[in-house]
């Protein structure tokens, strides 16, 4: 019986002309296989798919298709569907993480998508495309200043990504307010954020890092004090003994024990090489 394909969550911009780190993690597991590159989350898809065709044509993944509906109607239609037949890979752009689950959520597309996965096939996601693999997903929230009460929403994901709830474009938009206050919600989960051109790769149950930038961990588990049920709508979240691990490329993360692991720093050594 064939194990699950690995999930990859990207922070989004992720590189397309250089080193290509993360695009060459999801080409290395297609195995010369169909990549589907999923717009769904746009709502003017123009000009995705050629950029994708483009970066992974260099990389020598040519067997690429585009999935786009305009309408949830259009998610039980063959052509949709048939998009699908055979792939070794799903790769969501991004844009409005709420497109993706409104559009294809609980309808024909997803349930193929969660079968090619179950025999396999890769599934990636960047920006949006992260954010939606979560059960639950972050939807809107300031960025850039300490969370206020009740300035979040959430909503379901597609539930890819067990007991995760992802932020992405993390410390270039300085989302982590938002982040705090979706675990203070449920502590249960832990909240994934994903800095650009970083992404975390989910095989079983840990990931590991990879990219230019990191993934910051914030574990809500031991919290000792929280307002985010008393408090009047507005005021600063009050949060006590709330736990962060920031982890760079090669750091891995066990999902049952919530525990880190320095990694080997691949891309560190290969600076030092260059300084020396």
């Amino acid at each position: 019986m064939a194990e699950p394909g690995a999930l990859i969550a990207i922070g989004g911009h992720e590189d397309k002309e250089r080193d290509r780190v993360i695009l060459k993690e999801v080409a290395g597991r297609l195995n010369g296989g169909k990549l589907v590159i999923a717009t769904v989350a746009s709502h003017e898809p123009e000009g995705y798919f050629e950029s994708y065709q483009e970066a992974f044509g260099a990389l020598g993944v040519t067997n690429l298709v585009e999935l786009y509906v305009e309408e949830r109607s259009q998610s039980s239609d063959n052509p949709a569907l048939e998009a699908l037949d055979g792939a070794a890979g799903v790769f969501f752009s991004g844009g409005d993480q709420l497109r993706i689950s409104s559009q294809i959520g609980d309808t024909p597309i997803e349930r193929r998508i969660r079968e090619l996965h179950e025999a396999g096939a890769v599934i990636a996601g960047t920006s949006a495309g992260a954010s939606v693999m979560s059960e639950t997903m972050l939807v809107k929230g300031a960025s850039s200043e300490s969370y206020r009460i009740g300035d979040l929403h959430m909503a379901p994901g597609l539930g890819l990504i067990r007991d995760l709830i992802i932020d992405q474009h993390f410390a270039e938009r300085g989302r982590y307010g938002r982040l705090l206050g979706a675990v203070a919600h449920n502590p249960r989960l832990l909240g994934v954020g994903i800095d650009e051109d970083t992404a975390i790769v989910v095989e079983g149950r840990a990931f590991r890092v990879i990219g230019s930038g990191a993934a910051y961990v914030v574990d809500g588990a031991e919290t000792t004090h929280s307002n985010i049920a008393e408090a009047r709508a507005e005021r600063a979240l009050s949060m006590f003994n709330v736990c962060m691990h920031v982890l760079s490329s090669g750091d891995r993360f066990d999902l049952d024990t919530r525990k880190p692991t320095a990694g080997a720093h691949e891309e560190g050594a290969e600076a030092r090489k260059d300084r020396d």
